[in-house]
């Protein structure tokens, strides 16, 4: 193979089906190169004719027959019922919050490294063995204001990506960027620094976006904007858990790129064990977090 010389312009990737097309487009499924005319619109992204043709084809097994997302998760008739369903238990637990009037609610499900607690007279916090409060945390707010930005990027963000993958690879992203978040909040933050939100699971929403985005050759600039506005108002602002936006945008982003990039051969592999290996890393964190505390 010659080698590329200075100035020559990298070849770009041909059409499987005409081969004298330069195209910057490809399957979906198969991820070979398709030229305008051989791309049809998919659930996500765009399908070359024969991975069309294939989907109904007699000769394969009913499972493979499936229409599939670019995950490898099967396309759902209403590609929105998980973000619904996470919104919905955020606003609920919201209203639930406002009516029980007082902290009651709060104290037992809000993010809190360890702390002594006058009223119980004990001490309490993820370190006391309340490791719920990782994922509870996720779903509470307080003002206004605070659900309605994360509610608003939820619906914004989510079905995008829930089409995408699939709904119980979002699922999975959504709640291992929440923990994610929290798990570095418990590292990082005071011990007794009290942090509840869904920031957490919506960074990490913003860093698969991000992937995705980069996945299917789309312009970058308006996520990456929004990304840095964001980053921005994060540590620019004073009361805001910066530790649990970064740690989600993380987690986010790394099981994004394991679902989207998984080689077809492997892909299960590849998913299911790039999140293990994450839960593995947010459990000893945590596990070296709540040594470090009861040791004090």
């Amino acid at each position: 193979m010659e080698d590329q010389q200075d100035g020559e312009r990298p070849a770009m990737p041909r059409c499987y089906r005409h081969p004298d097309r330069e195209t910057g487009i490809s399957c979906a499924r198969c991820d070979r190169p398709i030229c305008p005319e051989c791309m049809i619109p998919a659930s996500v992204g765009y399908q070359c004719p024969e991975c069309v043709r294939g989907g109904s084809s007699t000769d394969r097994a009913a499972g493979d027959a499936r229409p599939r997302t670019l995950a490898g998760g099967t396309v759902a008739a209403d590609q929105r019922l998980v973000t619904k369903v996470l919104l919905g238990i955020n606003v609920a637990v919201f209203f639930a919050v406002l009516a029980a009037d007082d902290r009651s609610l709060l104290g037992v499900l809000t993010m809190l490294g360890y702390a002594y607690d006058p009223a119980a007279a004990d001490w309490v916090g993820v370190a006391d063995g309340e490791w719920h409060r990782m994922l509870t945390s996720a779903f509470l707010h307080q003002e206004i204001w605070h659900i309605g930005f994360n509610m608003l990027a939820l619906w914004w963000l989510g079905p995008q990506l829930e089409a995408a993958l699939g709904r119980w690879r979002f699922l999975a992203l959504y709640l291992l960027s929440a923990l994610g978040g929290s798990a570095l909040t418990y590292l990082l933050a005071a011990q007794n620094q009290e942090s509840l939100g869904a920031s957490g699971a919506i960074y990490g929403l913003f860093g698969a976006t991000a992937v995705l985005v980069r996945r299917m050759r789309y312009d970058m600039r308006p996520i990456l904007v929004l990304l840095v506005i964001n980053l921005f108002i994060t540590f620019r602002l004073p009361n805001i858990a910066w530790e649990a936006h970064v740690g989600g945008l993380v987690v986010g982003a790394v099981i994004a790129y394991a679902m989207v990039y998984a080689p077809r051969a492997r892909r299960t592999l590849v998913q299911y064990g790039t999140m293990a290996a994450v839960l593995l890393v947010i459990a000893v964190v945590c596990v070296v977090r709540t040594v470090e505390l009861l040791g004090r």
